[in-house]
């Protein structure tokens, strides 16, 4: 029997994407910090353990010589509701079935990638179980199945779920390991988990396979937050649930007393957090209990960070899809949630030291507040920030009782909310993956492929529509992104994103040092990303690239600028808010 204080793991970091749930980077998701609590909980030493992604696996080949030598190795991973991503790239079930191969001490896999494997990441498809030729694989919670292999010598366990004693303990136990994260410490943000399962079954959901909704306590909470401070960490996503406003209570009312106690608490023991965003939050929760609903959303825009998002499963305005697929809300129901979260969150916070909380906060105050009685906030009177808590809308498709008018039924619920003057901040739109445990499974993906062709059409139509004037709405030229992080070269541009829940990518004009963070005032949109010059934009350094990605400065005008270079204070140009994008740095006197 092998002693836990000998054991030697590398725990690799496949990603996850989940319905209440992000890990490809910049987030990290809870579970390879839960394995690693628990690890150290059943007596494995800090040093003995080793974290990598597989996007690091993939850099640096001499990396695959931990994994070979490790006693144990654990793998994490699984896709449920894949998208497009930027930071990382989701473990293909090929890469997956070499690290099974490559170790030579007992192997274990879990995560979502229990609920089945696809020949690719991709929606549309039919994931089928798959053990991936690891010695164990973890039928409930990797985490409790870790502790338990450890405990019982390599030897095996019981497939179980970890209780929320354990899940707290491992949560801070396991702070450390995002030390070992390669983005760590300035382009990583945590997700947290709030609480599990759901009250609600959807057809093709796999969250209700987790059970009914359960939640940890504020101080669990808290505390884990207080640890990963301590570690360097100073972004945050409380992702991890089904329905923030229904924390704490008995999985479907709101309790504001409880998201009060969270919120606060992680204010005072992380007072310079950077971000603090959420993700989920059911539309029926909000029009089902109007009051405590905008008493939980004020209470969250009060200690949140700007740009936040709260996802609405909406999934179909199709009635005859929302009956056949268990759906709860209706689309002139979730137009009144969206409306209410409007109202209480959609206001733009003014000076910088509204904006961020960070260590950098305390420059540029020349902006006015938002105006909270009068949100949503937008137009020309409107502060120069995004809004601080807005929803977004999710659609599924390819689910049980799709048509060909269930297309048209979105696109009416989606115009209809352009039309009413409300902002939402994005709206994702995917096929379904039928995974095994769901009612989807009976169905399969035979739908989705049927309406793929139309999918597409229908898809594009929305970005052009849909997306691309809201774009304009939430985020006006002159708009202005702190601490956007660079993030990639493409056409003669550099891209980058802040730190948060679907933040917005910005392309810049010309290619800047990579892994830098920059504030940006954008100045132009596509269908959900924009472009922005470095704000403000000296004017006496800037070109000919960047002023024409103002707006109203063509080549020509660009060119006169360019040429008159150097100023001592901004020149009048007729027709071009100068003020709103640039300043005129001078040399100091030796």
């Amino acid at each position: 029997m092998t002693h836990p204080a000998d054991l030697s793991v590398t725990i690799v970091d496949g990603y996850v994407d989940e319905p209440a749930h992000f890990g490809v980077p910049p987030y990290i998701s809870t579970y390879p910090r839960y394995v690693a609590g628990a690890l150290v909980d059943a007596g494995v030493p800090h040093d003995a353990i080793t974290y990598h992604t597989i996007d690091s696996l993939r850099e640096e080949k001499r990396r695959w010589q931990v994994v070979e030598d490790a006693d144990l190795t654990i793998y994490v991973g699984g896709m449920t509701v894949p998208g497009n991503y930027v930071g990382g790239t989701p473990a293909e079930p090929d890469e997956v079935r070499r690290i099974a191969w490559t170790a030579d001490g007992t192997s274990l896999m879990g995560g979502p990638v229990r609920f089945g494997v696809g020949d690719e990441n991709e929606g549309a498809s039919e994931p089928e179980r798959d053990d991936l030729d690891f010695d164990f694989l973890a039928g409930a919670d990797v985490e409790a199945a870790t502790f338990d292999l450890v405990e019982n010598g390599l030897e095996g366990f019981d497939p179980r779920y970890r209780t929320m004693e354990e899940s707290s303990r491992w949560a801070r136990e396991g702070a450390f390991i995002v030390e070992q994260h390669p983005n760590h410490p300035e382009y990583l943000i945590c997700e947290i988990e709030t609480g599990r399962g759901c009250a609600y079954r959807c057809s093709f959901c796999t969250e209700p396979l987790y059970g009914d909704a359960s939640f940890r306590e504020p101080e669990a909470v808290v505390g884990e937050v207080d640890a990963l401070a301590d570690h360097g960490v100073a972004n945050f996503r409380l992702g991890r649930q089904a329905d923030i406003l229904a924390y704490g209570g008995d999985g479907e009312a709101p309790n504001p007393a409880a998201l009060r106690e969270l919120y606060g608490g992680i204010r005072e023991v992380a007072p310079d957090l950077e971000t603090l965003h959420l993700d989920n939050m059911n539309p029926i929760t909000v029009v089902k209990w109007p009051e405590k609903a905008r008493e939980g959303i004020r209470i969250i825009a009060e200690h949140n960070t700007p740009g936040d998002t709260a996802a609405f499963g909406v999934e179909s305005a199709d009635p005859a899809v929302q009956s056949d697929n268990n759906l709860n809300v209706t689309a002139e129901e979730a137009i009144e949630a969206v409306r209410i979260v409007n109202e209480e969150g959609g206001f733009r916070p003014g000076a910088r030291s509204e904006v961020t909380g960070s260590k950098r906060a305390s420059g540029d105050c020349r902006e006015p507040g938002g105006d909270r009685e009068n949100a949503p906030n937008f137009g020309e009177d409107a502060a120069r920030r995004l809004p601080k808590l807005l929803p977004g809308i999710n659609l599924v498709h390819g689910l049980k009782g799709e048509t060909a008018e269930t297309f048209e039924h979105n696109k009416r619920f989606l115009q209809r909310i352009l039309d009413e003057g409300l902002m939402i901040r994005r709206v994702n739109i995917r096929q379904v993956m039928a995974f095994p445990g769901t009612e989807m499974d009976e169905t399969g993906a035979e739908i989705a492929h049927d309406h793929k062709r139309q999918f597409k059409e229908y898809k594009r139509e929305v970005r052009e529509t849909i997306d691309n004037p809201m774009l304009k709405r939430v985020a006006p030229p002159g708009t202005i992104l702190p601490d956007v992080h660079l993030e990639y070269h493409q056409d003669g541009k550099t891209f980058g994103r802040q730190l948060g829940t679907y933040p917005l990518l910005v392309g810049i004009p010309g290619e800047r040092s990579l892994g830098k963070t920059i504030d940006v005032a954008i100045t132009d949109h596509g269908y959900r990303s924009v472009t922005g010059v470095p704000y403000p934009l000296d004017l006496n350094a800037a070109s000919m690239d960047e002023l024409q990605a103002i707006p109203g400065i063509g080549s020509q005008t660009a060119g006169n600028i360019v040429v008159e270079q150097p100023y001592e204070s901004l020149p009048n140009v007729e027709g071009v808010d100068l003020d709103a994008f640039t300043t005129v740095e001078r040399e100091s006197p030796s």
